[in-house]
């Protein structure tokens, strides 16, 4: 497919699913933010909002969890290891982290009617939240890496990837983090939330028609909530 035809049959998923470029807020999140950095490429410069459309609609995601991954229970500032994770029960580290890939995929993919049906496959190299150490005093960084691969949904052929994606959301620390706690605002909500923001851009692709553009300029998408 050519990027003139390409790009048409973004128009098409654009009245379906378009959104400007915006900063999302704190807890929700949108179809916005589009960055091609982890692409190797850079994203196109526009004077105005940039409009992005999902490239695909997703048949099936596959999440692969490998256990030679390393798992640290140790309660240091910064354990040795592939997976940290307190979110959840002390319990398979590995099934959790599959878990809640899988529901923030779910979340990301549903409503995206791109122009071919894809399967995707996520391949997580690295999950390290913050243990409670970390989180009752200083906070931290939940670092989340996986390889991405696109597969066309009728031919099995990859479309894009495998590539390196990586996600980083903020930990909060101390009272801060107690306070969340409270309110609602769980680690697992934090992770699945950037997870589902990472997701949506990956699986998304400018729009460059200015017709386009400007009508959905003219009627933004709504943000999306987080389930909790």
């Amino acid at each position: 497919m050519n990027s003139i035809t390409k790009f048409a049959a973004l128009g098409l998923a654009l009245v379906l699913s378009a959104c400007v470029s915006s900063e999302p807020a704190s807890r929700s999140v949108s179809n916005d933010g589009l960055t091609l950095a982890s692409r190797g490429m850079e994203a196109p410069r526009t004077d105005g909002p940039r409009v992005v459309a999902p490239l695909y609609t997703v048949a099936d995601v596959q999440i692969a969890v490998p256990r030679s991954l390393k798992v640290s229970e140790k309660n240091g500032y910064y354990p040795m290891a592939d997976i940290v994770w307190r979110g959840d029960a002390m319990g398979d580290r590995h099934t959790q982290i599959a878990a809640i890939f899988q529901a923030a995929a779910a979340q990301a993919t549903a409503t995206m009617a791109g122009p071919m049906q894809a399967v995707l496959e996520l391949e997580i190299v690295r999950f390290h939240g913050v243990t409670e150490k970390t989180r009752y005093s200083v906070g931290g960084t939940h670092n989340m890496v996986f390889n991405l691969t696109v597969r066309d949904a009728a031919t099995g052929a990859v479309i894009d990837g495998p590539r390196r994606v990586e996600a980083n959301a903020k930990a909060a620390g101390g009272q801060a983090a107690i306070a969340e706690e409270q309110a609602g605002r769980t680690q697992k909500v934090v992770v699945t939330e950037k997870l589902v923001e990472t997701l949506r851009r990956e699986l998304s692709g400018a729009v460059t028609d200015p017709n386009l553009v400007a009508r959905a300029t003219q009627n933004p998408a709504e943000p999306t909530p987080i389930a909790r």
